[in-house]
């Protein structure tokens, strides 16, 4: 199967409605995170086709469940969620954020190959960063545990706005270990279409 074929019906499985062009950039993203692994090492994926289930549709996956369209992408990495995010929802405003230089060389490469005029990309550290404006969602995807992830991007946090942490298995220990001015908004089990593994997003908000 090609890769956008793999896409396609995964993103069929989620129930999204990709546009072709939607789909051959998804595709051109994963070619290019395969290109740029082989020296800055963004994945620990090595085959092409499994970057599609373990990086794209697992970013999808959340898709639907973003409250709000002005997201930050904390530990943006190799650019999940924030590319899958910015390709399938051009409406919403992504700033992608990194402390590796390395990383956001590629992520910068990527907007600009992908012609994303709805992501940017900082290099800074999280609690150094000092935007003109806080973010409705800060959604991260293996970057800390819960409390941390809170700790460090809390400044950032829009009135009103919330954390959308995309995890593995069901955080309990972390979700025990939360500030007490912190809430669960939500638990959302997230099935990805070719990922036999346990997927959750964490919606958190300020009680």
């Amino acid at each position: 199967m090609s890769l956008k074929d793999e896409l396609h019906l995964g993103a069929d499985t989620l129930g999204l409605t990709l546009t072709a062009a939607q789909e051959l950039l998804l595709v051109h993203y994963v070619e290019l995170l395969d290109k740029w692994n082989k020296v800055y090492n963004l994945t620990a994926v090595r085959e092409t086709e499994r970057m599609v289930a373990y990086h794209v549709l697992d970013s999808l996956a959340a898709l639907g469940s973003i409250r709000g369209s002005h997201i930050l992408d904390v530990g943006s990495g190799g650019g999940m969620p924030g590319i899958p995010f910015a390709v399938c929802r051009p409406d919403w405003q992504l700033t992608l954020l990194d402390a590796n230089h390395k990383k956001t060389t590629f992520l910068k490469q990527a907007v600009i190959e992908l012609g994303l005029a709805n992501a940017d990309v900082v290099c800074e550290r999280v609690e150094a960063f000092a935007p003109e404006r806080r973010f409705d969602v800060i959604t991260s995807r293996a970057f800390s545990e819960l409390a941390e992830f809170v700790r460090l991007t809390r400044h950032l946090l829009a009135d009103g706005g919330e954390w959308a942490a995309l995890k593995g298995v069901y955080p309990d220990e972390e979700i025990a270990h939360l500030p007490e001015d912190v809430k669960v908004l939500d638990v959302i089990e997230l099935k990805v279409p070719g990922l036999d593994a346990d997927r959750h997003l964490v919606r958190l908000g300020l009680a």
